[in-house]
């Protein structure tokens, strides 16, 4: 009993701890610009509704952000979009983050991020609680059966539309399909970013026959060193997500490979819960590195949640703080905007590979067949309609097919 009611207490804590937080984030907006409550409505929307990983957001934040409001050009975006693939950390998030800059400035920076994370963190948050209390997740796979289908649909047609934008010359459609060909090889997608920047600005040199050159290093390797192996406290916990946060390339999975070395390898986490973490981050909303909150809380309670959270996403609001001025910078450059088109392009090759094989084991029969091409087609023929519409219309359907 007295275990139960301390761990009440916690949660209770937790709770009140978010609340605050959002009651912070509200009298910011009250004092702030309409631009600054633009930016939470929108990226709170996203936060709650973002269902399906990176690829998925991407392409909501395109169709909120530069079809409905046109807060910038469908070029900017694809610049922010190769930046971000650049930089270690979740794709997705630190697209909000950027998205965030680009509209209200810093402070904007900090709302997008921290609307576009919370819902995520809120709800695996009372899921790890639950499991703590429960040892068990609830049973979701009727809900999601048509959702990861459906979300299927929705990025091939969005990205057919940042594609176009991309596809400024015959030799970047080749650098394309060679990128999305070697993704689904295995090749490591640093290698083919960096890469195909680079063969991007040998063909311009070629064409310009111009022996003028600029280098570009990665921003990244930003590596924490190891704590002594103890008790995971909060701080060590912290750190261990911080190195992680500030090392990673990649989607979610390359995430939870990490987190097997750092943790489950060395005894302070058990390989069942490492599952259960990869689970609850495919059925929750948001970015898939809200499941470093689920584990944070497995191994230390609610500090550890809060530690691992902050540990996983502090380095993405540095390196756009850091990065978002270059980008423009880039741009004006010659070969540094040739260096941009390229990466772009390969972005969005990476981004189809991912849907190839989120296909494999999405797309199984002939129920998620129907469900797909009809997410594509209503997304592609109305390009006006909400993508939120698709999902839970994907939902709903696969909830159906399910029961036949």
């Amino acid at each position: 009993m007295i275990y139960l009611s301390s761990h009440r207490r916690y949660h209770n804590i937790y709770l009140t701890k978010l609340l605050y937080f959002s009651y912070l984030i509200t009298y910011q907006l009250e004092n702030q610009p309409d631009r600054l409550k633009e930016v939470a409505k929108v990226f709170l929307k996203l936060g709650f509704i973002g269902f399906g990983g990176p690829a998925v957001h991407i392409a909501m934040m395109e169709e909120e952000i530069v079809r409905k409001r046109q807060w910038m050009t469908h070029e900017h975006f694809l610049d922010l979009i190769g930046a971000t693939n650049l930089i270690p950390g979740p794709n997705s998030t630190e697209m909000a983050i950027h998205c965030g800059q680009e509209r209200a400035g810093w402070r904007g920076l900090l709302i997008a991020g921290a609307c576009f994370i919370l819902p995520a963190v809120f709800i695996t948050g009372i899921l790890a609680w639950a499991y703590q209390q429960y040892g068990t997740l609830p049973q979701v796979a009727p809900f999601i059966y048509g959702i990861k289908p459906a979300i299927i649909g929705v990025v091939v047609s969005l990205m057919i539309t940042l594609g176009k934008k991309a596809l400024k010359t015959i030799e970047l459609g080749f650098i394309g399909i060679a990128c999305a060909l070697l993704a689904l090889y295995g090749v490591n997608e640093i290698y083919l970013l960096f890469g195909a920047g680079l063969i991007g600005i040998l063909i311009h040199l070629a064409k310009t026959k111009s022996a003028s050159s600029n280098f570009i290093l990665p921003l990244s390797f930003l590596v924490v060193g190891d704590l002594p192996a103890t008790h995971p406290s909060q701080w060590k916990v912290f750190w261990i997500f911080l190195k992680v946060g500030s090392i990673l390339y990649g989607s979610g999975y390359v995430l939870f490979a990490f987190l097997n070395t750092e943790l489950v390898k060395t005894g302070m986490l058990s390989h069942q819960v490492l599952i259960d973490a990869i689970a609850v981050g495919q059925f929750t909303p948001g970015p898939v590195f809200s499941s470093a909150t689920f584990i944070g809380w497995q191994m230390n309670g609610i500090r550890g949640a809060i530690a691992a959270t902050i540990g996983i996403f502090l380095p993405s609001f540095l390196f756009v703080a850091f990065l978002n001025p270059l980008v423009r910078k880039l741009r004006s450059s010659k070969v540094m905007s040739v260096f941009l088109d390229t990466v772009n392009m390969a972005s969005i090759a990476l981004i189809l590979a991912v849907c190839v094989e989120m296909g494999k084991s999405s797309i199984t029969d002939w129920k998620t067949i129907v469900i797909a091409v009809l997410g594509f087609i209503f997304s592609f023929s109305f390009k006006k309609l909400n993508t939120a519409f698709v999902v839970l219309g994907g939902s709903a359907l696969g909830y159906l097919l399910w029961l036949i």
